[in-house]
């Protein structure tokens, strides 16, 4: 098993088997904290190889950088049936997420497991920023 793509994007889409990724990120900067984040998604592109066909448990996990959950994990079954033909199969994966909310500024990452095997990490930078000031007359 290979995970070929995984990124934390604006949105994704399956097009036929062709993976879509629409903005590719790996910081957000917000001026207050709690941050809300409307959108956006986990793409994954995964290829199973013959040998490995069959019923697999992908688990997706943001962690802030103590380990701690911000969100619930997302449990997802995964099943690789590999055609006669082939020696390999690809599966495309899209999460989308609502309404992500971040305490505090900071380091995050996003756990990615199959069949509760640690797979990937997506990091993710939280920062704040300070509104642009005004020039003094």
């Amino acid at each position: 098993m290979d995970i070929q793509i995984a990124a934390l994007c604006d949105a994704a889409s399956d097009y036929g088997g062709k993976l879509c990724v629409l903005g590719a990120f790996d910081s957000l900067l917000t001026q207050n904290f709690p941050a809300l984040h409307p959108q956006c998604a986990i793409a994954l592109r995964i290829v199973f190889e013959k040998i490995e066909e069959g019923q697999h448990k992908l688990r997706i996990a943001l962690v802030d950088d103590d380990g701690g959950s911000v969100m619930p994990p997302i449990e997802l079954p995964v099943n690789a049936g590999v055609p006669p033909d082939a020696s390999f199969v690809s599966q495309n994966i899209i999460v989308s997420i609502q309404q992500l909310k971040f305490e505090r500024a900071g380091t995050y990452s996003i756990e990615i497991a199959v069949d509760d095997r640690h797979q990937k990490s997506i990091p993710l930078a939280v920062r704040q920023f300070a509104p642009q000031q005004s020039p003094q007359p």
